[in-house]
């Protein structure tokens, strides 16, 4: 099977907010069939929409603050429309919509109902996962949880293979789990085990500590201890159309767009 390849564009945030054509630009010359927003820099969903169009990108997705859209569903989510997004992305939780806090099962009922309003908007519901919804409420996952509670023609899964990995179970093997329900699948690698104020490593304030980078660090995809050969075969027999490359912050010397490149080009090289 053949996938399309997109690049979250907050791995290159800086590089977008500094000129948004340009670095679309090279990330189309890289190999890139098409970019996953988290933002749109100042710029209308038309203008993007164009840019996008002028490039040859397919504007696959975006990540939209879980906040942001049920403050105003419709409003919100009727620019990635205009855009020309197919999916939009519940991100991040914030401490206190998380699985171990009070006000879960009131997260997921706004989920579903954000799903809703996307439907009727002729957008695809995605959910973006990290390391807390490997949270056991009773036996379960809160993330097994929110797909149990949520129905899939109103939120579908957006896998971060990392994120699996940390929380404590084998990409490929949840992958399986969600067959058919993941269009979507982050790829994202990384060295070292978890510490606790990693998430300073993906730009968010903790306790004010130096995170341990030396314990943790994201890589290129290909430059970690992820299986991709594996998790990407998998990927092909779970019904996964866009494979999206995600680098919270560069590593290994490289500048965020030299680590992109290197990411595309290792799935180019086995095969993708």
């Amino acid at each position: 099977m053949s996938f399309s390849i997109a690049l979250q564009l907050y791995s290159v945030r800086q590089d977008v907010a500094a000129n948004l054509y340009a670095t679309l630009k090279a990330v189309k010359k890289m190999g890139y069939d098409g970019v996953e927003f988290a933002g749109l820099y100042q710029h209308t969903p038309e203008e993007v929409r164009e840019i996008c169009a002028d490039l040859g990108l397919t504007p696959i997705s975006a990540h939209v603050p879980y906040r942001e859209m049920l403050a105003d569903p419709e409003g919100v989510l009727s620019q990635y429309v205009t855009l020309g997004c197919k999916y939009v992305v519940v991100p991040y939780l914030a401490d206190e919509d998380r699985p171990s806090g009070d006000r879960f099962d009131e997260v997921m009922k706004d989920i579903a109902m954000i799903g809703e309003v996307a439907k009727k908007l002729g957008l695809t519901l995605l959910y973006h996962n990290h390391d807390f919804e490997f949270y056991k409420r009773g036996d379960k996952y809160a993330l097994d949880v929110l797909y149990e509670t949520v129905p899939a023609d109103l939120l579908q899964t957006e896998l971060d293979v990392c994120w699996v990995n940390i929380g404590g179970e084998d990409p490929s093997d949840y992958l399986k789990k969600y067959s058919g329900r993941a269009p979507v699948l982050h790829l994202k690698d990384f060295v070292g085990g978890k510490t606790e104020n990693m998430y300073e490593l993906i730009g968010l304030k903790t306790d004010g500590k130096q995170a341990d980078t030396q314990k943790f660090e994201f890589r290129p995809v290909g430059s970690g201890v992820q299986d991709f050969p594996t998790i990407i075969k998998t990927a092909e027999t779970t019904g996964t159309e866009w494979l999206v490359v995600e680098q919270d912050n560069p590593s290994m010397g490289l500048s965020p767009m030299e680590c992109a490149e290197k990411s595309c080009a290792y799935l180019k090289s086995i095969g993708y």
